[in-house]
């Protein structure tokens, strides 16, 4: 059984160029540690360079890489000259910064839907991009099919012992960042991340707790544990894309066992909301992905009143059609955007008057739309179908108030 301990993660920091792989910060939330009776303090990863902690562990492997062929210990394939990985975005545009950063030309396979942004910055980074199947898993299988070069290496996401001790190293940072940490929360993909910072902080400090949080949808590491096996989702459906694996590894899955004191899920709503409120409290822009560690100090599965607790930013490539996704659900649940539909007599000046209402409620109208075609309608009658931003429930209720006030019939629809 392969293992990462802290000599191998010492050993990855003591490779990085502080040029690629940056030390990054550690900031305290005054407003997560008021709601949640704790002391927060974010690490900040999301502003690694690439935008997420993936750097971290293809740098430690590529350098790897690099220094055996310019050592002459592997004979056999006579020195690597391509890597080959696949990823949905964030692995992608590290091992596309660490292959060029070392001198090793890169192919990356990203799903066919893998956001714009992603792989044009995978492509910036120096890398060849290949869009293969429908989701990773499809990606992974094309992208093992390149590797039978002799001169080309593949370039696990997390079942690697060189990539897992290279995301480690933020287990290192927290603890020499916050001396009086209690616990860690950290998002769980394919399980590296957690893998290398657990192992990290097993020797450092026993006594911190590591808890894992993985997305409901894409929740592997229940039932692996469970089982005592890797176990999969076959088909993740999660606006955390970002740790949507739908498997974890025989690697991770140990270190896990071994290292990790609690695994919860998390909604892809507690996700959104976390997102927001970084978003406006903090002042930073994360991922789906990275907010999950957040999101679980917001839910009802864990407990950290009275502790000093350090959630981990994992990453900030968001899609902005995807943060548009994101808003649109916070905003709509916490009322600050409503659809109503009102039935009106269709006839001239109705949609001129339910205008005025909403506005002299200081409401503002997004869009409106007629609906004929209901079968409950009468011959004559109509919907109107309102998208309002409003302050919040409260002036969300009284604008419903004032149009049912006015005579209509009124329904909020969403």
């Amino acid at each position: 059984m392969a293992e990462v301990t802290l000599d191998d993660v010492e050993a990855a920091r003591e490779r990085f160029d502080e040029a690629v792989v940056q030390r990054t910060g550690v900031d305290r939330s005054r407003s997560l540690s008021g709601m949640t009776g704790a002391d927060v303090r974010l690490k900040m990863e999301h502003l690694q360079r690439t935008g997420s902690f993936k750097t971290r562990g293809a740098y430690n492997k590529l350098q790897q890489v690099a220094d055996r062929g310019d050592s002459g210990d592997d004979p056999e394939r006579g020195g690597v000259e391509r890597v080959v990985a696949a990823s949905a975005g964030n692995h992608a545009q590290g091992v596309a910064l660490a292959a060029t950063e070392t001198g090793i030309d890169s192919t990356i396979v990203m799903p066919e839907n893998a956001p714009q942004a992603k792989v044009e910055a995978t492509r910036e980074y120096g890398a060849d991009v290949e869009l293969r199947g429908e989701d990773f898993r499809a990606a992974m299988e094309y992208a093992q099919s390149l590797t039978e070069a002799a001169d080309t290496e593949f370039v696990h996401a997390y079942d690697d012992p060189a990539i897992v001790a290279g995301q480690g190293t933020i287990g290192v940072e927290i603890h020499e960042q916050v001396p009086d940490l209690d616990t860690v929360v950290v998002p769980i993909g394919g399980g590296g991340l957690i893998g290398g910072i657990s192992a990290a902080l097993a020797e450092l400090d026993p006594e911190v707790r590591v808890v894992g949080v993985q997305a409901e949808q894409a929740a592997t590491v229940p039932e692996s544990l469970d089982k005592g096996i890797p176990a999969t989702v076959d088909s993740p459906t999660t606006i955390a894309d970002g740790i949507a694996t739908g498997s974890i590894s025989r690697l991770t899955l140990d270190l896990i066992e071994a290292h990790v004191d609690e695994v919860v899920t998390v909604s892809d709503d507690d996700i959104a909301r976390a997102e927001l409120l970084l978003l406006e409290r903090a002042k930073q822009l994360v991922e789906a992905a990275g907010a999950s560690s957040v999101a679980a100090l917001l839910s009802n599965e864990l407990d950290v009143a009275g502790e000093t607790v350090v959630p981990v930013l994992s990453g900030g490539n968001i899609d902005i059609s995807m943060l548009q996704t994101v808003l649109t659900q916070a905003l709509t649940e916490r009322s600050q955007l409503m659809r109503l539909r009102v039935r009106i007599e269709d006839e001239p000046g109705e949609m001129t008057k339910l205008s005025g209402i909403i506005a002299d409620g200081d409401a503002n109208i997004r869009t409106v739309r007629h609906d004929r075609a209901v079968d409950d309608l009468r011959v004559g009658e109509a919907y109107l179908v309102f998208q309002v931003v409003t302050n919040g429930s409260g002036h969300a209720e009284a604008i419903i108030d004032e149009v049912r006030d006015a005579g209509y019939e009124v329904e909020r629809v969403a």
